[in-house]
């Protein structure tokens, strides 16, 4: 029995020397990765970000994916013989306790061809200051991974052709954009692992809220709870020494304005889901708020027979006339086979503003809209803090789970709320909230308490799981 115990001793030890001695073979096989690393990983994008909280895991993964593209073994992308990369940081300092530090300690000592010291010494790379490391291609040839800091100024990132950058946390607005240009022949990528802690950037705009629709952009968060390798209770005492505001940037990676998201709850990665056919059986009705010089919204609502709502069509237009915005509103329900009403209309909610004559015209918009073959109903709750509740109450339940989801062509509804802050006077922001408001007169009709529905056999519940599962992906 001793022996065999010695034996097992011994061979954890072996393992233990090795994981030390290619600490990349140890990532790889899952013992220091956590699913969100996975999903950047696995991500085709080529401008992809990480939004993540201190000590979630984000920096690693950063270095990770430099050393897969330098190395060419990526698990998941069409690697190439050789590549050449940079890697940002804000400082040298920062260059030299950080992003270099991870990026050492992935690669293994015989990848490495050359280190080249911009100060200190090629003996002690860690301790100094690097400018390249020449690393060893599978495929024979050599990658070379550069080093730049943000203090540089821009005029140090021009001219040069490269496969990838890693921007380890915000750079500037106009290194981002140089950098962009650096790798737009080689279609190469781009990528950043951050905390957001300067606010409301031009990472804000550009890459949460996507405001330019480019395909390629990508992003996840990461909070210390998908970390398995943190201590509980290290992050119950981080947790306890912070206010809301930081709690959401060093926490969850969130960003944060000084008056605080009127949603948070709200989560990209669960609430918004890939479209799919609605059944007849669940459409609901459209949700109006109209407008002329300002944007017309209108969504098209569904419910599940489990009580779950889901915006499934988006029209979004400012400058339009009722007609225009009728024919698109039509067109649109043609188009996914939104149901009518008996006489032929299709049905909508509409703010009740829309009922109101006005000198220019002897009609309201109601009736106009009526001519036209859509039904509005203009009795709508707009009471706002109760509307908010209720929007926050379908976002989460108290058993933690959404009553709502919002198929990803909403792309206006989606960033409104993504981007809806407190002002002052406790009430939100009145800036970019038409499809928000629309979304709130229509929860405010939903049932508070849902009546029980009619008892299902076996084969039928079991039917419908099997459905929802095959379209929503989420049960």
């Amino acid at each position: 029995m001793r022996e065999i115990v010695e034996k097992l001793l011994a061979i954890e030890r072996e393992q233990e020397k090795r994981r030390e001695g290619d600490r990349l073979a140890a990532y790889n096989t899952g013992e220091r990765i956590h699913k969100k690393q996975l999903a950047f990983h696995k991500c085709e994008k080529r401008n992809r970000w990480v939004f993540g909280g201190n000590r979630s895991g984000k920096t690693e993964c950063g270095a990770v994916e430099c050393v897969y593209l330098a190395r060419g073994i990526h698990p998941y992308r069409k690697n190439k013989p050789n590549t050449e990369g940079w890697v940002v940081s804000l400082s040298t300092q920062v260059q030299r306790d950080v992003a270099q530090k991870k990026i050492l300690r992935y690669l293994r000592r015989d990848w490495i061809e050359e280190i080249v010291m911009s100060s200190g010494r090629k003996d002690a790379p860690e301790y100094g200051v690097i400018d390249f490391i020449r690393v060893k291609n599978v495929f024979g040839g050599i990658s070379v991974i550069g080093f730049k800091s943000c203090d540089q100024g821009r005029e140090k990132f021009q001219g040069t052709s490269l496969d990838f950058v890693w921007f380890d946390e915000e750079p500037p607005e106009d290194i981002y954009i140089e950098c962009r240009m650096r790798v737009l022949d080689k279609r190469g990528d781009i990528f950043g692992t951050m905390t957001p802690l300067k606010g409301l950037t031009f990472v804000y705009n550009e890459i949460f809220m996507n405001r330019s629709n480019d395909p390629e952009v990508w992003y996840e968060f990461i909070e210390w709870s998908d970390n398995p390798f943190l201590d509980g209770e290290e992050i119950r005492l981080l947790e306890n020494c912070m206010d809301e505001q930081t709690l959401q940037t060093r926490r969850f990676g969130r960003f944060a304005a000084a008056e605080g998201l009127v949603y948070p709850e709200f989560d990209e990665s669960i609430h918004v889901i890939d479209p799919f056919a609605v059944p007849v059986d669940w459409q609901d009705t459209i949700s109006i708020d109209p407008g002329l010089n300002n944007p017309l919204s209108a969504h098209w609502y569904a419910v599940d027979f489990d009580g779950n709502v889901y915006v499934v069509a988006e029209h979004y237009e400012a400058g339009r006339d009722i007609d225009y915005h009728a024919e698109q509103i039509k067109a649109i329900s043609e188009r996914i086979g939104w149901k009518r009403q008996q006489n032929g209309r299709l049905g909508a909610l509409i703010d009740s503003a829309a009922k109101q004559r006005t000198l220019a015209s002897v009609k309201s918009v109601a009736e106009l809209f009526f001519e036209r073959g859509i039904a509005v109903n203009p009795n709508v709750d707009k009471d706002l803090f109760a509307g908010i509740a209720r929007v926050k109450s379908y976002l989460k339940q108290g058993n933690g789970l959404p009553n709502i989801y919002i198929f990803r062509s909403c792309v206006q509804l989606i960033r409104e709320i993504k981007s809806y802050f407190w002002g002052s006077g406790d009430v939100p922001r009145k800036v970019d909230d038409h499809s928000l408001d629309e979304m709130r007169y229509y929860l405010m009709k939903r049932p508070t308490n849902i009546p029980p529905l009619p008892q299902k056999s076996v084969i039928q519940k079991d039917k419908e799981r099997l459905i929802r599962r095959a379209r929503v992906g989420k049960y």
